[in-house]
């Protein structure tokens, strides 16, 4: 990255409360400035009229995953490839510690973090230790375009997990209302405007439940009038909440341990819906409306089940694939009248380092045209890229040296799919554009654009799912976050 335009972009915004003066100048639902008070009404008019139609042309990132939760990015006008200068930066705002990727909305980037101890100590040299550490946890709403600060809102919050950095969770934006759920279980819903606390629930201590041993993780999912989230405790693995009051709605399933994946939703047209909940002992099917059980198929079948339930799980059509580290990968298929389920296939094997299976870790694995793409780990956890037949679990390919010419242990990418392309968000802070295809693994365009700042399994690496929005990308690691143009000249 070189050039006076990024040297000019590097220094951070200045963290501010953001005011728009109707009385001077009139501004987009996005944050632009459109026109001054001396140009007449008329062409006001049409210049926000203009401006709305461009913003319906953008799109949001307002969840985890994009807006379908289905890690696809749909805008158009996307370069084709980093120049040589590498990316464009134009913007760059700090922030604290964390695992959560930001949400885009409405002109807005909603991320949270976590801010040093009490005595002005980090957390970063608590990498991989459980044990109880004081601190604060803060929701950030900066203004998209210019990386300034909108508003903020600190609490408290004593973390006892492993890989303390921070919040793992994305903001859930729904309409005027953003949803944040913390670490250690602080859920809460604020004004996306103004960063008023509407409503707050404290689900370990409300439902007696341990947090999970690395925090809570599974984003907030709006479904109609409610806010759904696993909880944990004793009937209470998920829990439905009024998303405009917090009242409880429904509460149900109790597992040993809710673990970490997302919940998903399974919308067929004419058939029933059903909530998947896949826990530490296997998946879990709801009725949404009142979380009554329609069918549960344990994974593993051992005593002692996996507890790394942790990529999202993907639905292609009436089937639903999960995949995780120590137990490898399963393939079930969605029935109705009434809702039951068939198991297609299950990739276990007694050692984890199978050459052949999908062994996710972070990774939530790709579903295109049939073929399964994701990332495997073998030997002492090398993280090797690779392809399935999506219906038979066999695979196709096999790259080790996708992200470095030397296999790299525990190698990570975020894959968002754009258009018969892929942009690829590494752990070593590169963002990739690539082609994924029965034929193997095509590297088009690589740009560094944040540096690793967490230290895990002997090297640095970032953990965070990037935003796609407005053609660009919103990205953050423990020190910043950045915003990528992304957009062709």
């Amino acid at each position: 990255m070189h050039g006076s335009s990024l040297r000019a972009n590097h220094n951070f915004a200045p963290r501010r409360r953001i005011t728009t003066k109707l009385n001077k100048e009139y501004r987009d639902a996005r944050g632009n400035i459109v026109m001054t008070k001396r140009v007449g009404i008329e062409i006001l008019l049409a210049t926000l009229i203009v401006s709305a139609a461009a913003q319906a042309r953008a799109d949001d990132w307002p969840r985890w995953m994009g807006p379908n939760g289905d890690g696809v990015w749909a805008e158009t006008g996307i370069i084709d490839r980093f120049d040589d200068a590498g990316a464009k930066i134009l913007w760059r705002h700090k922030v604290g510690g964390g695992y959560g990727g930001p949400s885009v909305s409405s002109g807005r980037v909603f991320v949270m973090d976590r801010t040093g101890d009490a005595k002005g100590g980090t957390v970063e040299n608590n990498i991989g230790q459980a044990g109880k550490l004081v601190g604060a946890e803060r929701v950030q709403c900066i203004d998209a375009n210019t990386g300034r600060l909108v508003w903020e809102h600190s609490y408290e919050c004593e973390y006892t997990i492993a890989y303390p950095t921070g919040p793992r969770c994305t903001p859930t934006v729904d309409g005027d209302h953003v949803y944040t759920l913390g670490a250690m279980g602080d859920l809460i819903c604020f004004r996306a405007a103004t960063g008023n606390v509407v409503w707050k629930k404290q689900l370990a201590r409300q439902y007696k439940a341990k947090p999970p041993l690395w925090g809570y993780s599974s984003h907030p999912l709006v479904d109609g009038k409610q806010l759904l989230v696993p909880a944990g405790g004793k009937g209470s693995g998920v829990v439905a909440f009024d998303k405009l009051t917090g009242a409880e709605i429904w509460k149900s399933v109790t597992t040993r341990d809710i673990a970490y994946a997302p919940l998903v939703l399974h919308e067929p047209k004419n058939d029933p819906r059903q909530l998947l909940f896949w826990h530490a002992e296997g998946v879990t099917s709801l009725d949404p409306k009142n979380g009554a059980e329609y069918w549960n198929v344990k994974f593993p079948e051992q005593v002692n089940p996996s507890q790394t339930s942790i990529a999202t799980p993907r639905i292609v059509g009436d089937k639903l694939l999960i995949s995780e580290f120590y137990k490898g990968s399963m393939l079930l298929q969605i029935q109705s009248s009434p809702p039951g389920v068939k198991e297609i296939w299950r990739s276990y094997e007694n050692d984890k380092r199978h050459k052949s299976s999908l062994n996710s870790m972070m990774t939530t694995p790709v579903v295109k045209d049939g073929l399964v793409y994701g990332i495997s780990y073998v030997g002492r956890g090398i993280g090797t890229l690779r392809c399935f037949e999506l219906d038979s679990g066999k695979m196709k390919w096999n790259k080790d040296d996708w992200m470095e010419k030397k296999p790299v242990v525990f190698a990570t990418s975020f894959i968002v799919e754009n258009h018969g392309r892929y942009f690829m968000f590494n752990d070593n802070g590169e963002m990739m554009i690539a082609k994924l295809s029965a034929d193997g693994f095509e590297e088009i365009s690589r740009a560094k654009v944040l540096e690793p700042t967490s230290v895990a399994r002997g090297r640095s690496v970032v953990w965070s799912h990037p935003a796609f929005a407005n053609k660009r990308a919103y990205l953050r690691n423990d020190k910043e976050i950045i915003c990528v143009d992304l957009a062709k000249p």
